[in-house]
C-alpha cells in the first residue's frame, strides 16, 4: 500500500479516538496505522476504518523513518519518547505543551502560518484548544488591520478536560436531577449545574495556566510578541464544543460589514449571524463540526474610534481544538513530501 506509517499515541482518550476518526474522514493516506498508549492499555483493541486494531505499549514502539506520530497523551510522555523518535526518522505532530514555545519548534494552525512546517526539525506543535480555536477566528480580522488588544473569555467545556470528565458530568446531571448529591473526582467541583474558573493552577502573574497558555501561544501563532492580550478561563457545564467571548482592538478602523465578509470568505469558519432569528453560535451546533463558528459581530460601543469590536465563537474542542488541526498539521507534511 501507497501511504504512511501512522501513530496514534494515547489512542484510548477522547483526542486521540477523534484522532482515529479525523484520520479516517479524511482520507489520510495511512498505509500503516500504529494505536499507542500506556501498558495500561496494551493488548485492548481499537477500531480504525471498521478494523479493529490491537493497542500497543507506547514503551515498547520502535520508530521507523518517513514515520508520522500524532501525540496526546500528556507533555511528560511526549518528553519521554521525542528523542527516540526523532532520531529514528519520524516526525512528531504533538498535541501537548511539552514544546509549544519552545522558539525551535513551529507550532500551527494550518489556516494561519501552515508555512512553518517547513521549518520543523522533527516535531510540530499543535496549539492548546483555546487558542487554536481563538486564532482561526481572529486571523481573517487580522488581516484587515493589526490587532493590538484582545480581550478574551472563554466557556470551556468538559471534553477540555478528557473522556472522565464528560462522564462525570453526565453522572452528576442525572444524580442532581434524582434527588443525589453531585461528586466531584475527576474535576475539583461540581460541573452540572456550574461554572469555576478553569482547574489549571494559578501561576505567579495571577493567571492560571490555560489562561497563559492562550496569551503566549497567540501571540506565538500570529507572530506579534507585541499584542496585548487579557483572558478568563471559566469551565461551564457543557459536553464539548469551547465557545469564547471576544473583544477585539485594531490599529484601523474595521466596520462590521467588513468584518462579516471577512469571517464568511475564510477557510474553517462559518458565519452565524442572524439577528432577526436570534441564532449565533452555539456549542451544541459546532459540535462534531470541523468549522469554528462566529457571530455577534458588532461594534464595540465603548470606545467612538471605531477601532473595536465583540463576537463570540464557539468550535470543537475535540476537533479544531485538538484532533483535527493536528490532521491537518500532517496533511501540510505530506504536502512538503510530495506524496499527499
Amino acid at each position: 500500500m501507497s501511504g504512511y506509517r501512522v501513530s496514534v499515541v494515547g489512542v484510548t482518550g477522547a483526542v486521540g479516538q477523534a484522532m482515529l476518526k479525523c484520520l479516517a474522514d479524511r482520507k489520510f493516506p495511512v498505509s500503516e496505522l500504529v494505536p499507542l498508549a500506556s501498558n495500561r492499555s496494551a493488548g485492548k483493541q481499537t477500531l480504525f476504518r471498521n478494523e479493529s486494531l490491537m493497542i500497543k505499549d507506547l514503551a515498547d514502539h520502535q520508530f521507523g523513518q518517513g514515520e508520522i506520530v500524532i501525540s496526546s497523551a500528556g507533555a511528560s510522555t511526549t518528553r519521554t519518547f521525542r528523542e527516540k523518535a526523532v532520531a529514528a526518522g519520524a516526525t512528531i505532530v504533538d498535541n501537548t505543551s511539552a514544546y509549544r514555545l519552545d522558539e525551535s519548534v513551529p507550532l500551527v494552525v494550518p489556516e494561519i502560518n501552515a508555512d512553518q512546517v517547513r521549518n520543523h526539525h522533527g516535531i510540530i506543535a499543535n496549539p492548546n484548544c483555546c487558542a487554536a480555536i481563538l486564532t482561526v477566528a481572529i486571523w481573517p480580522l487580522y488581516q484587515l488591520s493589526r490587532v493590538r488588544r484582545l480581550v478574551v473569555s472563554t466557556y470551556q467545556s468538559a471534553s477540555g478536560a478528557g473522556a472522565k470528565a464528560m462522564e462525570e458530568l453526565k453522572t452528576q446531571c442525572g444524580d442532581i436531577l434524582e434527588g443525589r448529591e453531585a461528586v466531584a473526582e475527576v474535576l475539583p467541583h461540581q460541573a452540572a449545574f456550574n461554572v469555576f474558573s478553569h482547574n489549571s493552577a494559578i501561576e505567579e502573574n495571577g493567571y492560571n495556566g490555560e489562561e497563559n497558555k492562550v496569551v503566549e501561544e497567540t501571540r506565538k501563532i500570529f507572530g506579534d510578541p507585541d499584542m496585548g492580550i487579557g483572558v478568563t478561563c471559566v469551565r461551564v457545564p457543557v459536553l464539548r464544543a469551547h465557545s469564547e467571548a471576544v473583544n477585539v482592538e485594531f490599529e484601523d478602523r474595521v466596520n462590521v460589514e467588513s468584518a462579516m465578509e471577512a469571517i464568511a470568505a475564510a477557510p474553517g469558519l462559518e458565519l452565524v449571524d442572524d439577528r432577526d432569528g436570534n441564532r449565533f453560535p452555539m456549542p451544541i451546533d459546532a459540535t462534531g463540526r470541523d468549522e469554528v463558528l462566529v457571530g455577534r459581530i458588532r461594534e464595540d460601543q465603548s470606545r467612538k474610534d471605531g477601532r473595536g469590536l465583540e463576537l463570540f465563537i464557539s468550535g470543537d474542542q475535540l476537533l479544531k481544538g485538538a484532533a483535527l488541526n493536528a490532521v491537518q498539521i500532517a496533511e501540510e507534511l505530506i504536502k512538503l513530501n510530495g506524496k499527499g
